[in-house]
Parts: structure tokens; sequence; C-alpha cells
């Protein structure tokens, strides 16, 4: 009866662990569909139907056919061929089957783990709660595709930001239960302290990053001033204008999101620095490895963001720094969770 109860556990943990790469792997997707302009290629939800690829040419001829009639054929890509609609729409078919493969994936040994009765209730809870973050993932995947459909050749940058944070928060609740249950703990993850709060902070930073960086991203912001450390030929882009307080909040403005975007890695880099100072000056010992680990990976994270820019946007490069932001997300909560009791 033990025995039986532990693989369980050992298969809920698996499972979980499975999950956390499944979601990580979208996440790179997404941002490749992203970095491709392949998102806008399917024009319908085909919640249902579109499981399997088109299989002749009358059903290409279809797809492409729909997505001649969106503003981003039209105005873009209007010398498009069929081969080349292909590959649009292969990427945003993958990004759509994998979608469908973590939520069936996700659904059904959940049920299970929940039947058997053998995992702590408070688990299958935050499970249950992140299988509807999933679902309602979805459907703010095809609020984000719709904003592009109608009068713009692009998707909504404030919708692409809603679609990462929430893809963000979900691979972040996976990975502190994970963390949780292999230390066989239940740390709460908002436990509010004068303690916590420097860490807590960090990863508010880390989430802003996360939504601005989706800003530079949907907007194609990173164009503009590929040049580091200088902004042209100055540090704050001369083509900035502030008449009033709106103006600072103008994130249709492509100079600004970028320059926030810059600030915050600055201010982030600065913050750590801080933060490495007082867990040495405290010795907190078993925060001095993950840390470095913190200080390694955003270190890395900086470069790669600085060399995607100079390089003009290169889309491997592009795509290390989406990469590299998840694991950036994960030092920073794996540092929190080890300096909460």
């Amino acid at each position: 009866m033990i025995a039986n109860e532990k693989k369980i556990n050992r298969l809920f943990l698996n499972w979980l662990i499975l999950s956390l790469i499944i979601v990580y792997f979208i996440i790179i997707v997404g941002g490749l569909t992203r970095l491709t302009n392949s998102g806008l290629s399917i024009t319908e939800w085909e919640l249902f139907k579109g499981i399997l690829p088109p299989i002749n040419q009358n059903t290409w001829n279809s797809y492409f056919n729909l997505y001649k009639e969106i503003p981003q054929y039209r105005l873009l890509n209007f010398n498009m061929t069929l081969e080349e609609f292909k590959i649009i729409f292969y990427w945003e078919y993958f990004h759509r089957m994998l979608a469908r493969i973590i939520g069936i994936f996700f659904l059904i040994p959940l049920i299970f783990f929940y039947l058997s009765k053998k995992i702590d209730k408070d688990y299958i809870r935050i499970c249950f709660f992140i299988f509807c973050l999933i679902i309602v993932q979805g459907i703010i995947g095809w609020f984000m595709v719709q904003s592009g459909l109608v009068n713009d050749v692009t998707v909504s940058h404030y919708r692409l930001s809603i679609h990462l944070s929430t893809a963000m928060v979900i691979i972040s609740l996976i990975f502190w239960l994970i963390i949780n249950i292999k230390l066989n703990k239940k740390k709460i993850f908002f436990s509010f302290s004068f303690e916590n709060l420097p860490f807590q902070f960090l990863l508010l930073l880390i989430f802003f990053q996360v939504i601005v960086g989706a800003f530079v991203s949907g907007l194609d912001a990173g164009k503009i001033y590929p040049t580091w450390p200088k902004m042209g030929d100055t540090f704050i882009p001369n083509d900035l204008y502030f008449k009033s307080i709106s103006d600072f909040f103008n994130f249709d403005n492509h100079s600004l999101v970028q320059f926030y975007h810059r600030s915050l890695a600055y201010i982030i880099l600065f913050y750590v620095l801080i933060l490495t100072f007082f867990i040495y000056e405290k010795k907190l010992v078993n925060l001095f490895k993950p840390v470095k680990i913190l200080i390694s990976i955003l270190l890395l994270q900086g470069f790669l963001g600085i060399f995607t820019l100079v390089s003009g946007l290169n889309i491997f490069l592009a795509s290390a720094h989406q990469i590299t932001s998840v694991l950036l997300v994960f030092s920073a909560l794996n540092l929190y969770y080890l300096r909460t009791k």
C-alpha cells in the first residue's frame, strides 16, 4: 500500500516536470512564431477543426485564400507564394498543436491523480487552478490573433503581453509546486513579510520587464535603435518628447518602449547587485549559490539582448534572449523560495 502511494507520488512529480518542459517548449515556439511573423497565418480559431494539417492542394488554397483577406497579406506579404505561406503556417500550426497537447496532457493525468486520493489535496487544488489558467491562455491566444485580422498587420502588443505574462504565471506555478513537492513543503508564494519583500520586489521587476519585452517584440521596437550602449547618438533617444504625464505611458511609442526595456534591464542588474551584497552581508549562506546562478543568467540575458540589438535582430539571438528570460524567472523564483520560511 505504501509502495503504491510512493509510486503515484513519484508519477505525480514526473508528470509536473514533463508539464514544465512542454510549457517551456511552447513558450519557445510561441516566441519563434512571433519572430517569424507567423501568428496570423491561420485566421480561424479551429478549436477542434484543424487538428490535421492540410493534406491536399484544395485545403492549402483554402487556408491561403483566407490569409489573403487580412491586412498582413494585403499590405506586407502581397508577393508571398503558397510555398512561402506554408512556412509561416506550420509555425502557427505547431504552436496550436502544442497548446492542444498541453491541455490534454495536463487534464487527463490530473483527473487520475484526483481520483486516486493519494496526492495532497493542496497540490491538487493548485493543479486545477493551473489547468484553468491553461484554458484561459487558449482564449487569450485567440483574442490576441483577432487583433491582427482586421485593421493591423500584426497582433496587438498589449494582447501579446497578456498572452506571454499568463504563460509565465503558468510555468512559475508549476515550478514552485515542483520545488514544494521535492522538498515536501507547502510554502505559499504570496507570503508577505519584511524578509521576503526584497525578493518579491525582484520578481515584480522581472515581471514588468517581461511585459515591456513583449511590447518591444510586438512593436518590433528593437529595429528603431539597433545600437548599444547609446540609442542612436544619445543614451535617451532624442525623438522622445514629454509634454504631459500621459506621454510617459505611451506604450505605442517604439522609442519609449525600447528605452524602458533597456532601463529596466539596468535597474534589475543594479538591484540584484544590491541584493547580493545584502545576502553576503547577512551571511545567508543557503542563498550564496542561488544568487550566483541568478547573476550568471542575468548577465547572459543582458549580453544576448545587446547582441540581438546590434545584430539587427538576428532571429536565433532574439529567440535565445526570450528563452533565457524563462531561466531568469526560474532563478529568481528559486532564490525567493529558499528565502521564505
